[in-house]
């Protein structure tokens, strides 16, 4: 008896349709094998399938039975497919007649026949959708996290026999229907500029690159309020459209750090990994090619503290998702491409003791050592990064005498506002790091004065070509801030003033 259910699975962020083909024969030794370009974890499902039906009472592996999962050119992996294979086996025993051609079954089978939630749900249930499936059958685990897909209807099942009752019309289960307007994207949080004292530099290049998503490095001594600054970076973001939140989303979802969504509010990711990290963990890769951090900070932010700790090689890698905005994981038959729109917000001491430059303690490296600890950050890495400035640390005794700094509220509204003028520029669709050589020409003219500036800057620094783009974008979003439709000579100056590195070469 040959029977099939639909499945899917993944490929990068979008879902693949996977038809399961059972072919049941009356006749031979029994056997059960799985065909079509399955891994270790898939050829495994059938210890799984065969023993989650027979604890629900179906003996029926004494004859011949083979599972195709096609297409058979498509590397399968993971445990996805158990549920549809026990499904298919049911089906070919007739256990049920039911119409199963609109559906999708998705879930891993408990040897007792519990059904327990898989990654990757949520960029599955969005791509079957548009294939024109009305229906997916899933973990209860995961109900939450495909309702936000518009128009579907999700059935959440907790083990094999709730889904055979339910196949058999014995049992109903309420299903869910997807709605993505429950996705609310959160603006604000736990950390707040109010409590950044001073550094009114600082303060106001953060409000500038959130204002653009411009690159940023602070640099300064152990104390000076680098990490404070930048934990509070994410709280003066505007909140992603519903369209950004689910890509974000997505993303997580594939790489298994969604968690269990309970609630469908979204913050725009903070990623900060250790300087430690690998490649692979910072780009993406491992043998499932699942995305990296430069991924996971998708419509967010990547912090990276201590920035000139971690490996020259790494940072290097940082280059291309940089100026493309998306990164391609090649691995042994599998190549993906994740989205990668980030903001880096880079952090480092100016010296391996940290205190070169600084006003109380004395540096005690050499300048070799000094000039060696900075290659680290080589040229055209630093030539993509909008803003970078020196910090210094806030003394003790001026601390207490200092009001609080400008609340994250209010620093939001402004940056909201500046974004909302790029909204307009770009037809809702960019922000001002982002801005192609047309766009700088159209939205980033000069008048003399300005342009005479900044040649007269280029000639003395000797800024790269990419370094006077960024130049113009940043002055572009000071020019928002203050709601100027031109970009003034003020601009230029302050953004000039935001290239301290590349005075220092």
């Amino acid at each position: 008896m040959f029977s099939k259910i639909y499945s899917a699975h993944l490929s990068g962020i979008e879902g693949v349709l996977i038809d399961v083909e059972v072919d049941m024969s009356s006749n031979g030794l029994p056997a059960f094998g799985i065909v079509g370009l399955a891994e270790a974890s898939v050829r495994e499902s059938k210890d799984r399938v065969r023993s989650a039906l027979k604890n629900i009472g179906f003996n029926i592996f004494t004859r011949p039975i083979t599972v195709n999962l096609a297409p058979a050119d498509f590397k399968k992996e993971g445990t996805r497919l158990d549920l549809p294979m026990a499904v298919g086996l049911l089906k070919s025993a007739k256990a049920f007649e039911g119409d199963t051609d609109e559906t999708i079954f998705i879930g891993e089978l408990s040897l007792d026949g519990r059904i327990r939630p898989v990654s990757g749900i949520l960029p599955i249930a969005s791509s079957i959708q548009k294939k024109g499936f009305r229906r997916i059958v899933l973990p209860e685990g995961n109900v939450t996290e495909a309702s936000l897909v518009d128009g579907l209807e999700i059935v959440g099942v907790e083990n094999l026999s709730q889904v055979l009752a339910w196949l058999m019309g014995r049992e109903e289960i309420k299903p869910v229907y997807g709605d993505a307007s429950r996705l609310e994207a959160k603006r604000g949080s736990a950390h707040d500029f109010r409590d950044v004292k001073g550094q009114y530099t600082a303060r106001r290049a953060s409000l500038i690159a959130a204002a653009g998503m411009h690159n940023i490095l602070m640099i300064g001594p152990p104390g000076s309020g680098k990490t404070m600054i930048a934990r509070r970076l994410p709280g003066i973001l505007p909140p992603m459209a519903t369209e950004d939140a689910l890509e974000t989303l997505k993303i997580h979802s594939v790489a298994g750090t969604a968690g269990e969504i309970e609630r469908p509010v979204l913050e725009r990711p903070f990623i900060a990994p250790h300087h430690t990290s690998s490649n692979a963990a910072i780009i993406g890769g491992t043998g499932k090619a699942l995305p990296g951090h430069v991924s996971l900070a998708h419509n967010g932010i990547l912090f990276l503290d201590e920035m000139l700790e971690f490996n020259r090689s790494l940072l290097e890698t940082l280059r291309q998702p940089l100026e493309d905005r998306i990164v391609t994981v090649a691995r042994a038959g599998k190549t993906v491409t994740y989205p990668s729109s980030f903001m880096l917000v880079g952090a480092c001491n100016p010296c391996p003791c940290g205190y070169f430059g600084d006003k109380k303690r004395e540096c005690t490296c050499s300048q070799s050592t000094i000039n060696k600890y900075r290659m680290r950050l080589s040229g055209p890495l630093l030539d993509r990064i909008d803003i970078h400035m020196e910090m210094q640390a806030v003394e003790l005794k001026e601390l207490a005498e200092l009001e609080d700094g400008e609340p994250s509220e209010s620093m939001a509204d402004k940056v909201l506002a500046a974004r909302e003028a790029q909204n307009r520029r770009f037809g809702g669709n960019g922000f001002n790091a982002g801005m192609s050589e047309q766009d700088i020409k159209k939205h980033c003219r000069l008048d003399d004065k300005s342009m005479k500036m900044l040649e007269n800057a280029c000639d003395k620094y000797g800024y790269s070509a990419r370094a006077y783009a960024k130049i113009l974008k940043v002055a572009r979003s000071i020019a928002d801030l203050e709601s100027s439709s031109d970009i003034q000579s003020r601009h230029i100056l302050e953004a000039l003033h935001y290239r301290v590195l590349d005075r220092q070469a």
